[in-house]
């Protein structure tokens, strides 16, 4: 079985993120800390333009959090850290200088429809189908919550969040505005991806810099918004109804 990883490569100043979890991507918290290291550390180098974030595999992009791990949370406290890993990678790509290109090959679940909403441009292959599935364990989409009603709208992510057994197609998160472009098939997805990150390189940084900050404006508050849900995430995931729900997985 491949280990799980988070690495990076960087190249004619695009820098590539890349994470990977045999259970279909999930993310355990060391995952969730090694994607923050490496945004924060891509956001402050002068060699990199742009960042382009991705996973490994050909299936599913990113099944959110880890049951394996939430399995096993006991307290309070314990949930409420295991959920700040989601509250600090988004907050680590919405402080990121530099523009952030997602690129989603498959399935996005939970918190990997967060994931992929805290980009700043998202591009996706056909297979790229959405899911909150967050209120079928007993919890809700309270992390991600806020990045997704960002790009989807009150709207949008109150119907996916409400109806939390079905997949929503692409092309319905493309309509939405999670999703910019959709392609048939990863090579495609992939072409296009590298396309546009060097295309983002001839651009002036300061220009891009100052673009990102007014598209993100009015989310200085985030850092607590998100700590608070964190906090409401980890004392429902205690709940008996919750406790009962994840022995399915077990």
């Amino acid at each position: 079985m491949t280990q799980p990883y988070v690495k990076q490569t960087t190249d004619n100043g695009i820098a590539t993120i890349e994470f990977f979890h045999p259970a279909h991507n999930s993310l355990p918290g060391d995952i969730l800390d090694k994607l923050v290291d490496a945004i924060r550390q891509a956001g402050t180098d002068e060699n990199i333009k742009v960042i382009i974030i991705k996973s490994g595999g050909d299936r599913t992009f990113c099944a959110g959090a880890s049951f394996t791990e939430l399995i096993n949370i006991n307290d309070a406290e314990t949930g409420r850290v295991f959920f700040s890993g989601f509250a600090n990678v988004i907050n680590a790509m919405r402080k990121c200088p530099k523009f952030i290109i997602g690129r989603v090959q498959g399935k996005a679940v939970g918190g990997g429809v967060g994931l992929a909403a805290a980009t700043d441009y998202c591009l996706a292959t056909k297979f790229a189908s959405i899911k909150l599935s967050e209120l079928n364990v007993g919890i809700g989409p309270f992390v991600v919550g806020p990045v997704i009603e960002r790009k989807l709208g009150l709207s949008g992510m109150s119907q996916i969040a409400i109806d939390a057994n079905s997949f929503y197609e692409a092309e319905w998160a493309r309509q939405k505005g999670l999703y910019a472009r959709i392609y048939n098939t990863t090579e495609e997805l992939d072409a296009a991806v590298h396309e546009f990150a060097t295309g983002l390189c001839q651009y002036n940084p300061e220009a891009m810099k100052e673009m990102k900050g007014i598209m993100w404006q009015g989310t200085d508050h985030w850092d607590t918004l998100l700590a608070e849900r964190a906090a409401i995430s980890g004392r429902l995931v205690l709940s008996d109804f919750t406790k009962e729900t994840l022995k399915r997985f077990k």
